[in-house]
């Protein structure tokens, strides 16, 4: 946790220079859809689920699930193993960790950054 509003603006430097930003954002990208948030409730409920499977329990057509499986992909956040003709999809956690960070950093600081001056109302 942060100590000071220094230690944030160093920390987001920091973030920035080594492409955790771009990173962060992608993964963002590759979850921003309602049928791709629904593929990895999915794939959290059942480990190693076939494609076809996938089809039938999201309800949209296969050509769009395939789409949406195609993105969470190639951004790193499903693995998709090719069983004869089936493909047998899994969530890969570690790839969502760099968002999972970003996000439980956003709490609010523990102390004020902002000064209120005296006798100000910010009702």
């Amino acid at each position: 946790m942060q100590d000071t509003i220094t230690d944030t603006i160093t920390d987001i430097d920091t973030d920035i220079d080594t492409g955790i930003d771009t990173d962060i954002a992608e993964l963002a990208k590759a979850l921003a859809h309602p049928a791709r948030v629904r593929i990895l409730r999915l794939l959290l409920a059942t480990p190693g689920c076939i494609g076809g499977d996938i089809v039938e329990a999201v309800g949209l057509a296969q050509s769009t699930v395939s789409e949406h499986l195609r993105i969470l992909k190639a951004a790193g956040v499903i693995t998709g193993e090719i069983s004869g003709p089936r493909t047998c999809y899994a969530l890969n956690p570690a790839a969502l960790e760099p968002l999972g960070r970003f996000i439980g950093a956003l709490a609010p600081p523990r102390a004020a950054v902002c000064h209120v001056p005296d006798g100000k109302d910010m009702s």
